[in-house]
């Protein structure tokens, strides 16, 4: 087949890693693959250079941006149209809310099967109602220029349909695969990401994995830090427009000995990174499913999280601890009782490996993209 996918940029994150697993294993697979994205720009890291090394076609739009501006998305829509017109790919399959819009819009101009992948939700209740109606009627004009849309879980296809973005008929969760061998298996950077925070003999690491931005939840962790043994130590990994700010309540809590920010870290240094972790927190209050818990749970660790979106779907009693938005009560003493327990810790994350093992593996992912695409293309 002849496979377009499109996403607005090429960050580090779950999306785009994402894609770039699911166009790296259709090429594989003798699919003839283009991947169209954006310029990666901001402080989240890039991950143009892997997409590059692929051995598929990518494009980068240098009008492409995440900031809606309508002279660019113009722009953008009828390069979009102009290309697609030309190579006239069997599907054209989506990621990411800018992206999404505008390849589906292109897509429909030339009569090209669309799918789009919701990696989480543009609407959400921590931004103003205005933009939320314009979100939602926009989810739902491209809903109905969609062949099919795919979610990562099955939380995001409830919130979709709830809603009123497409029909059920249009909805099938596939989880965002990843390498699951990488993070099964202890690498030796491992223990050197460990010796390099210079943590105290018996110090219990917790960390977080994510952008550091707003609704990433890094505020009350801090307020958590505050509270826990000082045995417990604490390290986010990753950058984004709030580590000024985060940096600065991490001084102001006094808590510059205690919770290490190690700044942007390569994609292959994240197995190395859970492993070397001891309890694995994820505080976002919006997040389709985020990439960090599996993960954790791969590496044979226990997972903290907030119970939003999809997080429910993998973090349980067996697995870990699932708390309410922004309850640093919990969070505290889930925490403080983990860090005490080695043996609770332990049985976690062996539940959490063998739940994850086959539901997150990458090769089963594209699996059922291929097929889906196949059916697509059979109606």
């Amino acid at each position: 087949m002849n496979v377009w996918h499109v996403i607005t940029r090429l960050i580090l994150g779950g999306a785009q890693e994402n894609t770039l697993l699911t166009c790296e294993g259709l090429h594989a697979r003798g699919h003839r693959v283009t991947l169209v994205t954006g310029p990666a720009l901001g402080r989240e890291g890039e991950l143009l250079h892997r997409a590059h090394a692929g051995g598929y076609e990518v494009i980068v739009l240098d009008d492409m941006r995440r900031e809606i501006n309508p002279l660019r998305d113009w722009r953008t829509l009828r390069t979009l149209r102009k290309l697609m017109r030309s190579a006239r790919p069997d599907v054209m399959h989506s990621h990411s809310s800018k992206a999404g819009v505008l390849a589906r819009q292109a897509a429909w101009d030339v009569d090209i099967p669309a799918v789009h992948t919701i990696h989480g939700l543009p609407f959400h209740p921590y931004q103003s109602a205005w933009a939320n109606r314009l979100y939602i009627a926009l989810e739902r004009r491209y809903a109905r220029r969609s062949a099919a849309i795919i979610s990562v879980a099955d939380t995001m296809t409830r919130k979709a349909l709830a809603a009123e973005v497409g029909t059920p008929a249009q909805y099938t969760t596939i989880h965002s695969g990843m390498e699951v061998d990488l993070f099964r298996n202890r690498p030796p950077r491992a223990d050197e990401f460990r010796a390099g925070l210079n943590l105290p003999t018996g110090a219990v690491l917790v960390s977080q994995v994510s952008r550091i931005a707003p609704l990433k939840g890094h505020e009350y962790i801090i307020a958590a830090a505050r509270r826990v043994p000082e045995n417990v130590h604490f390290c986010f990994v990753g950058d984004g427009p709030a580590r000024d700010e985060i940096a600065s309540a991490v001084r102001s809590a006094g808590l510059e000995g205690r919770v290490h920010m190690t700044g942007l870290l390569p994609q292959h240094d994240m197995p190395a990174v859970m492993h070397a972790s001891d309890i694995v927190v994820h505080c976002s209050l919006r997040e389709g499913l985020a990439r960090a818990i599996p993960q954790a749970m791969l590496a044979g660790k226990a997972v903290v999280s907030f119970d939003i979106d999809g997080a429910r779907e993998v973090v349980n009693h067996s697995t870990g601890v699932l708390l309410e938005p922004g309850d640093v009560d919990g969070l505290t003493e889930a925490i403080a009782k983990l860090a005490a327990d080695e043996e609770s810790r332990n049985h976690m994350g062996q539940a959490g490996r063998h739940m994850c093992t086959e539901m997150f593996d990458h090769k089963l992912m594209v699996d059922r993209i291929e097929k889906l695409y196949r059916d697509i293309l059979e109606r």
